[in-house]
């Protein structure tokens, strides 16, 4: 019996890592499974992380830099 729980618990926890899922408590105080979503922003023309928001970060620093 305890080999069997110690097995499961680590089935269940490479489970739980490997896959884009996670453990939630729900409003009802249960425990309820659901799947991460992701969704990737980077590279989009207005984002911080872009090559343009970059270059637009780097020019309004240099603008004050020069104005001070």
């Amino acid at each position: 019996m305890r080999k069997w729980l110690i097995a499961t618990t680590i089935v269940g926890a490479a489970v739980l890592t490997l896959a884009p899922v996670s453990l939630k408590f729900s409003p009802e105080k249960s425990l309820s499974l659901s799947q991460d979503k992701a969704f990737a922003v980077v590279g989009r023309p207005l984002t911080p992380g872009s090559v343009a928001g970059v270059h637009r970060r780097h020019e309004r620093r240099e603008y004050r830099r020069r104005t001070y």
